[in-house]
């Protein structure tokens, strides 16, 4: 009987809009997390249509060319035999809904809103979604008629908080800020038997913010068992604000595997290989026995799929790894570097100019395109074509190859004194 089971998570570089461009990440992610062998793929929140819309969610189109995208993702021959896991913007009786919807071959397997909405900082999702307030609750959805063409599903599909069963295990999903709240979804489903958590992201970068959701993790898997996979976006998609990915993966307390959390990597894949038999061991030794599920289960949407395969003994299977934090320095630099490359090769101009008074303020910018320049050779030294194109395109030279950073901040990079 197969026990093991391979998943993958996604740090995904999305923009607003970019609906050919978003498809084309996200089928990219696909391709990697197969070739490693997952049978799940989850990738960070609103991923179809891009997260940083903004009052376009309003807007009939963006929500036909969602669909759209998942017509093409459903289509595909990439995302045969793997259960796929995206976000996009759903209008449910009228109301705009935050959502993930799970397909398996060329079928919706379910939708599941958001239930807690974030509305603080700079995020204001409650201008354009309505949370999911029906706890347990699952309603019949009507496909449009261009995925009825596809899937064959003329009836309806699951929406509302459900959770997944497969022939081996259970997958629970939760959606970025549902994670910081004290009635997160992962505590009830935990209860009824849950073993595979999911968090589709997308979190901004602050100072420090990814010690926060590393702890959060870890406790969300020590208190109750399981395995726990996160994913984020990463870039500027047009905000202010700067994604900085941060994927990882968890069992029972334990990190397994870590993304990256400043890169100009336009996609970045991880994966991991985990034992059921370790959540279930590791519950049957911590958790309370005397403590019940919930008098009202989880609504379980069974599909005949296995994530883990019958002769699967002699799997490795991941073992726990130490984060690597940045320093404060470190992310000072980084962040705001990260985030000018992308502003820099979505505004179409050449490169930056800045007067250089000779104050810290200045000085500081001055450093962080330096920064820039450091991570765009690297990303080119290590084959990125997608980062050697856009330099190319920045500089206006389509067989230029940055091999110092010095001598590309003097191509892109100009001052003006004060």
């Amino acid at each position: 009987m197969g026990r093991k089971v391979t998943v993958a998570t996604c740090s995904l570089n999305q923009w607003a809009l970019d609906f050919e461009g978003n498809l084309r990440r996200i089928l990219q992610s696909i391709e990697i997390a197969k070739s490693r062998g997952a049978k799940y793929r989850l990738g960070p929140e609103l991923e179809i249509s891009g997260y940083g819309c903004a009052d376009h969610f309003y807007e009939s189109d963006t929500l036909l060319h969602s669909f759209q995208v998942l017509k093409e993702l459903l289509e595909s021959p990439v995302t045969e035999d793997i259960i796929c896991d995206v976000g996009m913007p759903v209008m449910h009786h009228n109301v705009r809904y935050n959502c993930r919807v799970l397909f398996l071959n060329r079928k919706i397997l379910l939708i599941r809103p958001k239930m807690q909405m974030a509305n603080n900082g700079n995020y204001r999702e409650l201008r354009w979604f309505s949370p999911w307030n029906h706890l347990r609750k699952v309603e019949d959805y009507v496909l449009p008629r261009m995925i009825q063409e596809t899937t064959g599903q003329v009836k309806t599909v699951p929406f509302g908080d459900c959770v997944l069963s497969t022939k081996d295990t259970c997958i629970g999903t939760e959606i970025c800020a549902e994670l910081w709240s004290p009635r997160s979804p992962h505590i009830q489903m935990s209860q009824d038997g849950v073993e595979i958590f999911t968090n589709s992201s997308a979190s901004h970068h602050e100072l420090r913010k990814a010690e926060s959701r590393v702890n959060l993790i870890r406790s969300a898997t020590s208190k109750g068992g399981g395995i726990y996979l996160y994913a984020n976006q990463k870039g500027c998609d047009g905000d202010r604000v700067y994604y900085d990915g941060c994927a990882m993966v968890a069992i029972n307390g334990d990190i397994v595997a870590q993304g990256v959390q400043f890169s100009v990597n336009d996609v970045e894949v991880i994966s991991a290989t985990l034992d059921l038999e370790d959540v279930r061991s590791y519950r049957g030794r911590e958790n309370h026995p005397h403590l019940e599920s919930d008098p009202k289960p989880c609504y379980r949407v069974r599909v005949n799929f296995s994530l883990s395969d019958v002769d699967d003994v002699h799997l490795p299977v991941h073992q726990p790894v130490e984060w690597c934090f940045h320093t404060p320095e470190e992310e000072i630099s980084l962040g705001p570097a990260c985030w000018l490359w992308d502003y820099l090769r979505r505004s179409g101009q050449a490169g930056f100019l800045l007067p250089l008074s000779g104050g810290v303020d200045s000085a500081s910018s001055a450093c962080i395109v330096h920064s820039l320049c450091v991570l765009l050779c690297r990303a080119v030294e290590d084959g990125n074509t997608q980062v050697l194109d856009d330099v190319r395109r920045v500089v206006g030279d389509s067989t230029y190859r940055p091999t110092q950073p010095r001598e590309l901040c003097s191509r892109i990079f100009t001052t003006s004194g004060v």
